[in-house]
């Protein structure tokens, strides 16, 4: 079991715990890169685990779940259990993809899953995000309403990729259109949307058309006084 940065800082301390030496080194490196936390232990075992956690708490394990001596999820429900108030955040660190193991580790609160082989600017995305909920969680107060809670946990949830582009569509383009649409005060037209962002009508309509397949937008049926109803587009209700 080795340190990580001496001790007294401002960062987070983390326990690594990680059976194969080099693993757990690079772990270790990963995380005193990382702005906020430091390393301050490595175990290669539970029962390592134990002893350092029996001397002083961490903020946060980098816990790989296949040890020697048994499963890193025991160590998750002994912590639970021992101290449900005031145990470490866990990230599970592990090889493990059956989902079984996934379901279980979010029973015990683990609050990051990350995969094996992974290299620095993952763990520090997580790392970033995890600071990210630990400043939401500050201080002795009360959430002002439902979407602060929902900002708390959407901290930790690494941002949704977003999907290619239909062929022929562009994302600056796009962005003008969306932008119209949010501006709108009763919704746009094709041929509104059109003249606002300098595309010919059919190409608004394409855009416009992507955004209601999306679920950014919906379209609704505008009737006039003659001809065929035009379609008027308006942003998704948030």
């Amino acid at each position: 079991m080795t340190g990580g940065r001496p001790p007294g800082s401002l960062e987070l301390p983390v326990l690594v715990v990680e059976d194969d030496p080099l693993a757990a080194e690079a772990h270790a490196q990963y995380v005193d890169r990382a702005p906020g936390f430091r390393t301050a232990g490595i175990a290669h075992s539970l029962a390592e685990a134990r002893r350092f956690l029996d001397r002083g708490p961490v903020a946060l394990i980098l816990l790989d779940l296949y040890l020697p001596d048994g499963h890193g999820l025991q160590l998750c429900r002994a912590l639970r259990a021992a101290r449900p108030d005031a145990a470490a955040d866990i990230f599970a660190v592990t090889s493990a993809r059956d989902l079984a193991t996934v379901r279980q580790a979010a029973a015990l609160g683990v609050v990051q899953y990350l995969l094996k082989p992974f290299g620095a600017a993952a763990l520090h995305d997580r790392l970033a995000r995890y600071a990210r909920y630990r400043e939401s969680l500050a201080g002795d107060r009360e959430a002002a309403g439902q979407h602060e809670v929902d900002q708390v946990f959407a901290a930790l949830r690494p941002a949704p990729e977003r999907a290619a582009l239909p062929k022929g569509l562009s994302e600056a383009t796009l962005s003008a259109v969306a932008r119209a649409l949010r501006g709108s005060a009763g919704g746009l037209t094709a041929a509104a949307a059109a003249e606002t962002t300098g595309v010919s009508r059919i190409t608004a309509r394409r855009y416009l058309e992507h955004l209601v397949s999306t679920g950014q937008a919906v379209r609704t049926p505008q009737y006039g006084t003659v001809g065929r109803p035009e379609l008027c587009y308006r942003p998704s209700p948030s």
